[in-house]
């Protein structure tokens, strides 16, 4: 063991501010315990240095087996050590692909549970994958004391899941446009976000999903490219370096909790999308920057041939994150993100990943799963579940446990089907309106167990699904190849941008029906950053490495489409009102807890017909004192809908919305809406419209009283 340090502890993992134990002759010393667990390992150095560019470390502290290893935890107690501190490690032994083991003592490791991550200025990650030293080119960890934070009394706000609403969201892209007109020094950066919480706030969502924010490494991409959605996680514990405005070593980690604090001020929740299902390291390949050096055969799901690399993420490994040591560092990344960094919850990439064992099979109890369902830390949290891997593995409805939600891709599909007017569209595009009970009601869950959407980070924008036919990813440099081809969408009749004011009117109409059918639906509605002002990425679906204006969002959109902008902003705020007195009319109660009647254009005849392309029903919220009729027509005709009797009404049928209108008359006030004479409505071509009537306060009482 090196001169001058102490044995340490195997607990905590990483590196933690502690006091070593008086011993005979030598009183109790302020410093950091590191431990690193490695069961292959034959030797492990700790790397201490004085600048993240350095090429070579100020000081190695070498762990004697004898003295420095417990069970497989390697580690030591460095005096005089304080947070800020540069570390990483060396780990000696074999290198035998054959059987699994990938050990290279001249790259510098990161620390699995490291909570701070620096980059230097010339990292490479191609330097970690050839022989030789990569000190000075190699990410190195932060000492961090995690308790020298003020929260100023912030806790996670655990806001029930049928009064959220997400917006998924990419913390760079944000702000990154010179539009977004923030001082240059914090666009694209979590500092960055906070400026904008007022737009949040106004738009009307209550949670903010942020693609990963774990630390990642961009270079994870084709050459000359750079990694932009930040799926090629490197760490789970540290921030992303790249989001910081700040370039000391712990900026990253109180700007993150700035930005958390903020948000929560603010009433809004932060969930992150996590990747536990593979790391940067990739294919047999791929650079050695930590768990690969570690213990390649403990920390992944090796092939029968085990120099090479299971695949079910479609990324080059498969974490192994149902042995015991990756399972507890998976529920200890999530506890530490609650507990220390305040988050409200987490959407897990790839989830299906995670029920495989180590030879890839899946368990029908996974142990992962049900160690994150049932942790007493994660109970009030948000688990939603990417219910499918890269392999095939599909659960979305079977998903296991009670308390995960899932993103229903059935959702997206169907609901997209119905409104290009597919044959057959009719039947599931109804199921999921209503909570999608063929693929929950087994399970007698909440109808939030279904995170509905249509648009995600992943494939078109909600514009250009309206404006493309197929994928336009040729920018991507592989042959427009890339991205999926399941795209279910419709041009409106010209492929791309157009000045053609009727396709542009078209076009605008689908966006509002697609945002009023997903806000209306029984469920937890998520929206992608942007289409609330038809961002477009120019037919691009996979535009996973494009750090530029193609993804990012362009605040001068607010003005050129501001009738949407509009739109979105109202239905959001009747969806989930803010306002205490406007909670009569919460649209999150409109299928989840009305009693509804099922219509076509005659009144109690619906049409399930293969061939049909609307429907349309009465919803009764009796205990709120309204009623209300809605029609969805995909049909490329105008129909007559036949209204309901509005007997014990207040007052006549009143119009909400009609996407068919022009703004500001496709949404209006409540208190401002006009009347709709006689009983019919006329629902023009592909259109949605929400008519409402309050029920006359007698009425509310003989219904009441017939339930006693």
């Amino acid at each position: 063991m090196s001169a001058g340090v102490e044995n340490g502890s195997s607990s905590p993992l990483g590196a933690t501010p502690a006091f070593a134990r008086a011993s005979a002759g030598r009183p109790a010393a302020n410093g950091v315990n590191f431990s690193v667990f490695s069961r292959h390992a034959t030797g492990v150095r700790l790397l201490l240095f004085d600048s993240v560019d350095d090429a070579e470390a100020s000081r190695v502290v070498r762990l004697d087996p004898s003295a420095n290893r417990t069970y497989y935890y390697w580690h030591v107690f460095v005096p005089n050590v304080k947070p800020g501190q540069l570390y990483g490690y060396r780990v000696d032994g074999p290198f035998d692909p054959s059987s699994g083991m990938r050990f290279d003592p001249d790259k510098v490791l990161l620390d699995p549970y490291g909570r701070g991550v620096m980059v230097p200025r010339m990292y490479g990650r191609d330097a970690a994958r050839r022989l030789g030293d990569n000190t000075a080119t190699a990410m190195k960890n932060v000492v961090v004391d995690v308790s020298a934070y003020d929260w100023e009394g912030d806790i996670p706000l655990q806001r029930p899941s049928s009064r959220t609403i997400v917006y998924e969201m990419h913390v760079g892209g944000f702000t990154r446009h010179p539009s977004s007109g923030l001082a240059e020094q914090i666009r694209g950066t979590f500092a960055g976000l906070v400026e904008k919480i007022p737009y949040l706030q106004r738009l009307g969502i209550t949670a903010v999903e942020l693609l990963p924010v774990f630390q990642f490494d961009p270079q994870d991409c084709p050459p000359g490219l750079v990694n932009y959605w930040g799926y090629a996680p490197v760490s789970f514990f540290a921030p992303h370096y790249g989001y910081s405005s700040r370039r000391d070593p712990l900026g990253p980690l109180d700007e993150f909790r700035d930005m958390v604090k903020a948000l929560h001020r603010a009433g809004l929740e932060v969930i992150l999308d996590v990747v536990f299902n593979h790391t940067t390291e990739g294919d047999h390949r791929g650079p050695t920057l930590s768990f690969r050096g570690l213990d390649n055969a403990i920390y992944y799901i090796l092939e029968e041939d085990r120099s090479r690399y299971a695949n079910y993420s479609g990324t080059g490994n498969t974490l192994n994150a149902n042995h015991p040591i990756v399972r507890r560092m998976i529920v200890d990344s999530l506890r530490y993100w609650v507990e220390t960094m305040h988050v409200d919850g987490f959407r897990f990439d790839l989830a299906s990943i995670l029920a495989r064992g180590p030879s890839g099979e899946v368990f029908p109890i996974p142990p992962v799963l049900w160690d994150i369902e049932s942790d007493p830390v994660l109970a009030g949290v948000k688990l939603i579940a990417e219910a499918w891997d890269a392999a095939g593995l599909y659960q979305v409805g079977s998903f296991i446990g009670d308390s995960w939600k899932e993103w229903n891709g059935r959702f997206r599909d169907d609901v997209r089907g119905f409104f290009r007017a597919e044959e057959g569209s009719i039947e599931p595009f109804v199921d999921r309106l209503i909570g999608s009970p063929s693929l929950y009601g087994h399970k007698q869950r909440e109808p939030e167990a279904s995170v509905n959407f249509v648009t995600c980070h992943d494939g078109f924008t909600l514009n250009d699904l309206v404006s493309y036919e197929g994928k336009h990813n040729e920018a991507n440099g592989e042959n427009n190849r890339d991205g999926t081809d399941d795209n279910r969408s419709w041009n409106c009749g010209v492929e791309g941008a157009t000045e053609d004011p009727a396709v542009e009117k078209l076009r605008t109409r689908q966006v509002k029906n697609f945002i009023a059918t997903t806000m209306l639906s029984a469920g937890m509605p998520m929206m992608l950053m942007g289409d609330e002002v038809r961002r477009t990425q120019r037919g691009n679906n996979n535009a996973y490495f494009h750090d530029d204006e193609t993804t990012w969002f362009d605040w001068r959109l607010l003005a050129k489409r501001a009738d949407v902008h509009r739109f979105v902003t109202l239905l959001n705020s009747c969806r989930v009102p803010r306002d205490p007195e406007y909670e009569r009319v919460a649209l999150y109660q409109l299928i989840r807890e009305a009693q509804m009647t099922w219509h076509g254009v005659r009144l109690h005849e619906p049409d399930w017909r293969h061939s049909s392309h609307s429907v349309a029903f009465t919803a009764r919220l009796t205990h709120k004192r309204m009623l209300f009729h809605v029609i969805l027509n995909a049909y490329w005709e105008p129909l007559e809908f036949e209204l309901s009797s509005v007997d014990g009404c207040q007052e006549p049928w009143r119009r909400w919305i009609d996407t068919f209108l022009d703004s500001p008359q496709d949404i209006v006030e409540w208190e401002t809406a006009p009347t709709v004479p006689g009983l019919t409505y006329r629902a023009e071509p592909r259109s949605v419209v929400v008519l409402f009537a309050r029920l006359d306060a007698a009425l509310q009482l003989a219904d009441a009283s017939t339930k006693m």
